[in-house]
């Protein structure tokens, strides 16, 4: 089969690999459509793990082969898969802080090599331990969606540990793929969430995925930029803190969802949010990244900083209902779809983002 292959930083490549063998307890999945993710983009750009590996993990394919152990599952189904799956019974899984649970550490997908995922090749190994993980996909919906239920958990996942009522009103800080999901699972929450990101294209879908009110700052600082054409969506003019005082009634923001790796926003979040909000950091994944803060608006103002990452098993279910039913469509999210051989390509737009480009995918065939 064909993989592509890490060989290093910013090294990619097209290889010939043996279709993985699978044992008893395990499935073969032909890979149909894989996304690019944001963490394995750092590990590609900065050479953060050891070559070889076959990355890619918002994965969704078809069933080629079963192992005579595996039930419920049948050659021919239709899947997306879950590359981490916890252990349920550790004590890192009793505080459900699953991310920290050792068995979820490990991947278990692989195309080859250490399992890092394996999207990016055309089959796929599935271990036993994620197959909880793996959903059937119904007839009416596309691979492509079954390839967002992961992103899709790790957002809903990040707003659960949000202490937010209906009628709250929270800050999206950042309008990319990550960035309108939150804005969208939180509208559909009753939340009202204003938007910021410095593209106006971004800012206009927020407004369709939910958002309330949406803010332009400018690249180099907090003036807004104004939006050129008749067809802008709406936006008070001043600044972001004035906007939010109006908004609030003068109460400030009840959390705020940094969905961009910017420690300055992080900042400014802090100072906007009222006392005993919260301010969730999502992007901020590169270690040894280092941030001054005003210790007393934690310990005294009571605003509680805290972080989400990665997915959660238990609400995978919520997930599907929300994107196999369209109430949450994520087809309108997916902009640009590359093949296999192209997976370098894809990796490179996803890492520079055009005003045009949201999720980006691989894809072997009809997505």
């Amino acid at each position: 089969m064909r993989a592509v292959v890490y060989r290093g930083a910013n090294d990619l490549r097209v290889e010939t690999l043996p279709v993985p063998p699978i044992r008893s307890g395990e499935i073969l999945v032909r890979v149909a459509v894989c996304g690019v993710c944001p963490t394995d983009i750092k590990k590609i750009k900065y050479g953060t793990v050891a070559p070889p590996r076959v990355f890619g993990h918002e994965t969704a394919g078809t069933i080629v082969r079963v192992g005579a152990l595996v039930r419920g599952f049948r050659i021919g189904n239709r899947v997306g898969l879950h590359h981490h799956v916890p252990c349920l019974g550790c004590h890192a899984c009793r505080h459900r802080a699953f991310a920290q649970c050792a068995q979820y550490k490990r991947t278990g997908i692989t195309a080859g090599f250490e399992p890092a995922g394996g999207g990016y090749a055309e089959y796929v190994r599935v271990m036993p331990f994620v197959l909880p993980g793996v959903v059937k996909i119904p007839a009416r919906n596309s691979f492509a969606e079954g390839a967002m239920l992961e992103p899709v958990n790790t957002v809903l996942k990040g707003i659960k540990r949000l202490s937010l009522l209906p009628g709250d009103v929270v800050l999206v800080a950042g309008q990319g793929p990550i960035g309108l999901m939150f804005t969208r699972l939180l509208a559909l929450q009753g939340v009202t969430v204003l938007a910021s990101d410095l593209l106006e294209t971004r800012l206009r879908l927020a407004k369709a995925f939910g958002a309330r009110h949406v803010f332009q700052p400018s690249s180099t600082g907090t003036t807004p930029v104004p939006f050129s054409d008749a067809d802008r969506p709406p936006r008070s003019s001043g600044s972001l803190e004035l906007l939010i005082q109006r908004i609030t009634r003068g109460r400030g923001l009840d959390a705020a969802v940094i969905a961009v790796p910017s420690i300055e926003v992080v900042r400014q979040a802090q100072q906007l949010v009222r006392g005993a909000g919260q301010v969730l950091l999502f992007s901020h994944t590169k270690r040894g990244e280092q941030a001054e803060l005003d210790l007393a608006t934690i310990c005294v103002d009571e605003k509680d900083l805290i972080g989400s990452y990665s997915a959660d098993l238990t609400l995978q279910s919520a997930v599907a209902r929300l994107i196999f039913s369209r109430k949450f469509d994520v087809r309108r999210l997916i902009t640009h779809e590359f093949g296999l051989a192209e997976t370098s390509a894809a990796v490179d737009l996803a890492a520079h983002p055009t005003a045009d480009s949201l999720k980006v995918v691989v894809a072997n065939g009809v997505i």
